[in-house]
This record gives structure tokens, C-alpha cells and sequence, in this order.
């Protein structure tokens, strides 16, 4: 059972913030007081359904005692008795300690590894998954960077993801993606193993991450890209060298200022990754175990097209549903992934 004291001080700090908020709090505390309230709103909804269905509970036991209501409340026990093992798993999910970034919108990064122009072009594949995915969750997807291969694969992507819950949902998908497929290259028909690497991280804001100017070089060049595309006549590309760290990002757009922006939120983004990883780590040692670690050598998932599968290594997930998850349809996957992740959590705080 979940501990009914903890239950009334969750109920609590809900009603007090409800009250704060209705007095016009400082204008600013409104905003800190607001998410607090909206992440706490849906755990003390599922705290009032639980005390109702224990109170319910109670009643419905000594109505046992009157002849009248004997028949209803024999047929009402069972229910609730049913029902609420359920709302205490519901609850014991939705107490668990929140990841502050889940709520913030990413930036995905993709990037072929082994195999060539075949793993460009399974990048590419892997870009446009990720952007059918976002329609159907009604997010916006919003392409930073593309440098293309010869043959129209993808040798590197950036693309900012905004909506609710993107990052809770994304971050599980940062890894090694390996294919097993007849390559578009191969005139032999055999089947090649390639990969593409991917990147989830939570977007950065200038208050998370403070980068002074002297922790910075900035280079512009000549934009350029496959088949012409970016191809203009001014230095507008623009290259950012994180000195303390080595981390460089690049943009290459039409506009020099808006190259700067891009590329100094894709910078931010990844400093901060850094900063949780190694905040992270000193909690836990063994995280680089856990789904989500991000780690991005890790081959957590093969893409197999002559057998139509998708199996992901790290829960040993395998579904045969392989051109639905490519057209986008990934609910099934990202899931599995939250469950598995919530349920792991659980075992160690309740073990």
C-alpha cells in the first residue's frame, strides 16, 4: 500500500499552490509556481481517485452488516478490491522522481556510421522515421542543419523537436541503430550490416548553461552541399569551437546570424547533456545499464528489412511491423521503453 501520510502531503502542497496562484503570487513566482503546479496536478488527481476508491472501500464493507444492502455491496467489493491494486501501481509510477527535462522540447542529431554511403542513406531513413513520428504526435519539427551524401543520404541532421513531452518520449532513442538490408549500392543482392548513430538531448536554455565568450571561437566559411544545396557566394556557414571541452558545431543556412543561433543552441544543448550525464554518473553508478543512458556507442536496436523485424537489444522487444515503424509509427517502441524504464525504477527504489 502507498503510504497514506505521503499521499496527504502530496494533496496538501497541491491545495496550497491552487491557493497561491488564486491570491496573485509575485508575478515572479507565477511561472515557477505554475509548472510546479501542472506537474503536481495529474499525481493529486490520481491521489483524490485513490483515497475515494479506499473510502468507497470502507463503506461498502459495512453496508455487509445491513440486510438491505448486503446483495449491493457483495457485488461492490470485489470491484473495488480489483481495482484498487491498480491505482496503487498508477500511483507508485507517477510518485516516482521526475526527470526535470522530460518536459522540454530536443535536439536530435543523426549521423551515419559504418558502412558507407549505405549508412548515409539509412540516416536518412532514420530522419525522416523521427519526422513522421513528430506529425503523428503533433509536434514541430524543425530541420537545423542537413548535409547530404551523394546519393541523397544523410552524412549529418540536426533538428529541433518541440511539444509536449518530446524529450520523455525521444530520449530513450539516442544509440547505435544498426540495418540489415540489400543496400541500394549492391548489384550482388547481398545482404550488408551498416549503422547510423543517434543523439537525443534536451534543448538548453542561455540560464542552464552560461558559456562565456572566451570559452568560444567562432569561424565563418562558405556554405556549401551536395548537389548544390546551401551553395552560396558569402561566408555565411557558420563554425563554433567549444575550447574548454573541443565540442564543434556547425551551421550552414543562408543567414550568418541566424547560423549563430542554431548553432550556439545546438551547443548549449550538448554542454548541458554533458553536465546531467556527469550528474548522473555520481548518483549512480551503474546508469550506463539502465535504458535511456544515452550512451551513444551502445547498439540498442537492428532494423532487419528482408525479415520486416525491428528488435530492440535493450528490452528485448521484438516486433515484425518493420514498415509501419519506418513510416513513423513508433508509439508501440517509445512505450515499451517508458514502462521498462518505470518498472526498473520501481525494483530499485521498492527492492
Amino acid at each position: 500500500m502507498v503510504p497514506l501520510d505521503k499521499l496527504a502531503q502530496i494533496t496538501q502542497r497541491f491545495e496550497y499552490l491552487e491557493a497561491k496562484l488564486q491570491s496573485g503570487a509575485a508575478p515572479a513566482e507565477i511561472a515557477r509556481i505554475s509548472r510546479e503546479y501542472s506537474d503536481l496536478k495529474p499525481v493529486a488527481e490520481e491521489v483524490a481517485a485513490y483515497r475515494r476508491a479506499l473510502d468507497d472501500l470502507a463503506e461498502a464493507e459495512a453496508m455487509l452488516d445491513d440486510p438491505d444492502m448486503r446483495a449491493l455491496a457483495e457485488e461492490e467489493i470485489p470491484r473495488l478490491k480489483a481495482r484498487i491494486p491498480e491505482m496503487e501501481q498508477a500511483l507508485r509510477i507517477a510518485l516516482l522522481p521526475k526527470d526535470a527535462a522530460d518536459a522540454r522540447p530536443a535536439i536530435l542529431e543523426i549521423r551515419p556510421g559504418t558502412g558507407g554511403e549505405e549508412a548515409a542513406l539509412f540516416a536518412g531513413d532514420l530522419l525522416k522515421m523521427y519526422q513522421r513520428f513528430a506529425e503523428r504526435m503533433g509536434w514541430r519539427f524543425d530541420l537545423l542543419e542537413l548535409q547530404e551524401s551523394d546519393l541523397g543520404g544523410v552524412k549529418e541532421a540536426v533538428a529541433h523537436i518541440a511539444g509536449e513531452g518530446v524529450f520523455a518520449r525521444l530520449k530513450y532513442e539516442s544509440g547505435v541503430h544498426r540495418v540489415q538490408r540489400v543496400p541500394e549500392t549492391e548489384a550482388g543482392g547481398r545482404i550488408h550490416t551498416s549503422a547510423a548513430t543517434v543523439a537525443v538531448l534536451p534543448e538548453a536554455e542561455e540560464v542552464d548553461i552560461d558559456i562565456p565568450a572566451t570559452d568560444i571561437r567562432i569561424d565563418t566559411m562558405r556554405s556549401s552541399g551536395a548537389g548544390g544545396q546551401h551553395v552560396n557566394t558569402t561566408d555565411s556557414a557558420v563554425r563554433i569551437t567549444h575550447l574548454p571541452t573541443g565540442i564543434v558545431v556547425t551551421s550552414s543556412e543562408k543567414s550568418q546570424h541566424q547560423n549563430r543561433a542554431i548553432a550556439m543552441q545546438v551547443l548549449r544543448a550538448r554542454l548541458f547533456e554533458m553536465e546531467r550525464e556527469r550528474a548522473a554518473s555520481e548518483r549512480a553508478a551503474d546508469r550506463k545499464s539502465q535504458v535511456g543512458s544515452g550512451d551513444r556507442s551502445e547498439r540498442i536496436r537492428t532494423y532487419n528489412f528482408p525479415q520486416g523485424r525491428m528488435t530492440d537489444h535493450r528490452i528485448n522487444l521484438t516486433l515484425y511491423a518493420l514498415p509501419q515503424i519506418m513510416a513513423g509509427d513508433l508509439a508501440e517502441v517509445t512505450d515499451a521503453l517508458i514502462a521498462h524504464d518505470q518498472a526498473t525504477r520501481l525494483a530499485e527504489i521498492e527492492g
